[in-house]
């Protein structure tokens, strides 16, 4: 049974007919879900979920307490070697679900060089990702780095530096970095 990481941009508060449609097939499918916690994509997917009264949901956060677990579902507490709040901080648990799951579906707004990031994780292992484009209600299938690169061709400049920038960062981390753990 195939586990789906879903996520995307914070900016997403709203699941159009397309995606509702897509998670109502991962129900019928009965696929297990990794989620995180964030606010936008990942509380209204979680809202969904809840409303359809599906069980086969973890929710990933970090530093001890989600922010967002709309359907109590189990947590996963995975603990940052860093401090700082930053991206960095919160993408660990991101490294971990992406790690853990065979697939991935992301909603992207255009503009989010994080939800990129996710897609990139998947994609560099060779796990096939749909990324659903909100502002033109398309979905593109990747399924292995070299077709990241043509995407991640396709989108902003700035937008394409800031997620060339994150994981370029994840790359250049110390190789003895710790993995994400549980608290």
């Amino acid at each position: 049974m195939a586990t789906v990481f879903i996520g995307g941009s914070r900016h997403v508060r709203v699941l159009d007919e397309d995606i509702r449609a897509r998670l109502d097939r991962i129900i019928r499918e009965r696929l297990p879900i990794l989620i995180g916690d964030a606010d936008g994509a990942d509380k209204a997917v979680q809202g969904y979920l809840h409303a359809r009264g599906y069980p086969c949901v973890e929710v990933f956060c970090v530093g001890g307490r989600c922010r967002n677990n709309v359907g109590g579902w189990p947590s996963r507490a995975v603990s940052s070697h860093r401090r700082r709040k930053d991206f960095q901080y919160y993408a660990t648990k991101d490294r971990l679900m992406a790690r853990e799951a065979a697939e991935g579906f992301m909603i992207w707004d255009g503009r989010s060089a994080g939800t990129l990031a996710n897609v990139a994780r998947l994609a560099r292992q060779g796990k096939p990702v749909t990324v659903y484009l909100v502002s033109t209600r398309q979905s593109v299938r990747l399924a292995n780095e070299t077709e990241w690169g043509q995407f991640l061709g396709t989108c902003p400049p700035a937008v394409r530096a800031r997620a060339e920038e994150y994981v370029r960062a994840e790359e250049d981390e110390p190789a003895n970095r710790p993995e994400p753990t549980l608290f």
